[in-house]
């Protein structure tokens, strides 16, 4: 890929080892290092509460130590690419299900965040709109679920409502549709999800908050957040020059003091976002190949099934 060296890779490693969070560095190693994901794993047990869920900033864009959705998702995250499989996670997982059971809508969807977020740090744009349950962040935390086998009742109800809410058209911006992409890459219902997925390159057209030209000098989601990696079933909407051009674009943003992160990828909190450079690396992996139109079936680990829908 253009403009993809190894000094860059490099400088990138260095600003995550100078500057990134402990659970960035955990992973960083799991990534490219093969260290056990074991020491990602405990990382990440920091940021859980008593009560199940996840918070203490997690997601770096606020302070607040309460258990919110965002931060279970990115809790999620991490467990995924460390490698969850290799470790028992079934409790951590489920218990974080139970949580979000407990405060989601009686649709099952759930919000960002929560009001206490106010008596805490925060970047500006965390305001209460965050308090409002949509695909951003259900559908999310939903194909993540899907994606690591999981069975539990609030899964149930949150897959219902993001059907649901997708049957009705899809009219939100661009972070609610990475949410909604992971949701279509795995759940079970692979006829579903490819009628939706057929409809995905109509939304871009008028998707707000979207960045599709590598020129554009706005603040945006662009196509490398939509298809992160060469095999993910999204690369399939996007040509080769446009996923060049973000590339060469990003290694042209990297700035001399956070190496490997660009512009676009500060929001409230430069430093801390550097978890994010971990997940970009992941685009200069020449031996992945680029999915065809299809979305194909995923592998998913032996499924953690919750005592309550064992018991349904």
């Amino acid at each position: 890929m253009p403009g993809m060296t190894c000094d860059i890779r490099a400088a990138g490693r260095s600003f995550i080892e100078r500057e990134g969070r402990l659970v960035e560095r955990r992973l960083a190693a799991v990534l490219f290092d093969d260290a056990d994901s074991a020491g990602a794993v405990d990382a990440v047990l920091a940021y859980r509460n008593s009560d199940g869920g996840f918070g203490h900033g997690l997601e770096p864009d606020k302070r607040c130590p309460a258990s919110l959705p965002i931060d279970v998702e990115r809790a999620l995250d991490i467990l995924i690419e460390a490698g969850y499989s290799r470790v028992d996670v079934d409790a951590l997982v489920l218990s974080a299900c139970d949580w979000l059971g407990a405060v989601a809508w009686d649709n099952g969807a759930v919000p960002l965040a929560f009001p206490e977020i106010e008596n805490y740090p925060r970047a500006e744009h965390w305001t209460d709109w965050t308090y409002v349950p949509g695909l951003n962040p259900t559908a999310g935390l939903a194909g993540r679920l899907h994606r690591m086998g999981v069975t539990h009742q609030w899964l149930t109800r949150a897959t219902h409502w993001t059907w649901a809410r997708l049957e009705s058209g899809f009219d939100e911006d661009a972070h609610a549709l990475v949410e909604v992409l992971e949701f279509l890459a795995y759940v079970p219902d692979r006829p579903r999800a490819e009628q939706f997925a057929a409809q995905v390159g109509d939304w871009l057209a008028d998707l707000r908050w979207f960045r599709a030209s590598p020129g554009d000098p706005g603040y945006g989601l662009t196509p490398l957040h939509l298809a992160p990696t060469p095999n993910s079933p999204w690369r399939r909407l996007f040509d080769d020059a446009t996923i060049d051009g973000h590339l060469n674009r990003m290694v042209s943003d990297q700035s001399p003091t956070a190496a490997g992160v660009s512009p676009g990828m500060l929001l409230g909190s430069p430093l801390l976002w550097s978890g994010a450079v971990s997940r970009h690396f992941e685009l200069c992996a020449p031996s992945r190949p680029t999915v065809g139109s299809d979305l194909r079936a995923r592998p998913h680990p032996p499924p953690l099934r919750s005592l309550a829908s064992a018991s349904a």
